[in-house]
């Protein structure tokens, strides 16, 4: 059986946001209880009762007895608004619920046995995929939390769907397959270091690649220079050749 949590509220006599803003002034927080085949009821509660309860885990998972002039509502907190600058609660909705309700709730993840992870010993780091798993069950039956234990696991080890124990009465609303909700990262420092080892071969391969192909490179302008002397010196051998054949003019001695 769930714990349930007695609040005290008193009934608002009208809605609207001028009569919201003078109720925040008197540092109380307007609200309403819907749901259960019933007509809403808006209320107003204590800032301070209400802060209390949300500093706790859990908040929406949790069954509360909301006492209006005299009358307990069996509730589940389904929405809070907050002040975007001070975070300061500005409305809260309630879920009416009975025996006979379904309801959809997000459980949060709780992760256990840290110290005994082998990964988490050698510097990896726990990266959270799903911080809760939505069920669908009776208000009585809302797990508080699910607990996953990490000991044993390395570097690069997953925590599947599959290692969470589900309560009775308690099914998941997902269809997917055995999800992950969280791995051991390789750390930051190990990461780093296999990247600056593959640049280190990627640039020695390269450097390899360039010496290989250097001699032919080299060869080819001494041969053309070779070829190119050979070239220059074949007219110059020639000419006295010709000069030596030619004849003389002819009446000349």
């Amino acid at each position: 059986m769930a714990q349930v949590v007695a609040l005290a509220a008193e009934l608002r006599d009208r809605a609207g946001k001028g009569n919201a803003h003078a109720i925040r002034r008197q540092n109380r927080i307007p609200g309403v209880i819907y749901g259960d085949k019933q007509p809403p009821m808006t209320i107003v509660m204590e800032v301070n009762v209400l802060t209390r309860q949300l500093e706790r885990s859990g908040f929406f998972t949790h069954l509360f007895d909301v006492e209006v002039d005299g009358k307990k509502h069996r509730v589940l907190p389904r929405d809070v608004q907050f002040d975007p600058v001070s975070d300061r609660p500005l409305h809260v909705d309630f879920l009416r619920v009975s025996a006979a309700t379904k309801v959809r709730v997000g459980v949060p993840v709780s992760f256990l046995h840290a110290d005994k992870s082998p990964g988490i010993k050698r510097g990896g780091t726990l990266n959270i995929v799903h911080h809760e798993i939505e069920v669908l069950c009776s208000p009585d039956h809302i797990p508080e939390k699910f607990e996953v234990s990490l000991a044993g696991l390395e570097i690069n080890d997953a925590v599947h769907l599959s290692a969470l124990k589900l309560p009775e009465n308690v099914k998941l609303t997902t269809h997917e397959k055995d999800f992950t909700i969280a791995t051991i990262a390789v750390p930051s420092a190990i990461r780093s270091e296999a990247e600056e080892a593959a640049a280190a071969a990627v640039a020695a391969a390269a450097a390899g690649a360039t010496a290989e192909g250097a001699p032919a490179a080299a060869g080819a302008p001494a041969a053309a220079g070779a070829k190119g002397a050979a070239a220059a010196a074949a007219p110059g051998a020639a000419a006295p050749t010709a000069a030596a054949g030619a004849k003389k003019p002819e009446g000349k001695k």
